[in-house]
């Protein structure tokens, strides 16, 4: 319920293993469906999977 509809700027999982398929999850869909990812996104999405 916390992550509502928050991006991965406002919201990670807490589980630090869970993280790198979160992230990888979050940018196949962006990328599948051609939706834009502003530089917060991005950013926290690279801090995540620098991390895998």
């Amino acid at each position: 319920m916390s992550k509502g509809d928050k991006d991965p700027a406002k919201w990670l999982p807490s589980r630090a293993a869970y993280k790198c398929t979160y992230a990888r999850a979050w940018v196949h869909v962006k990328h599948y469906y051609d939706l834009t990812v502003d530089s917060a996104e991005k950013t926290a999405l690279q801090s995540a999977l620098n991390g895998c």
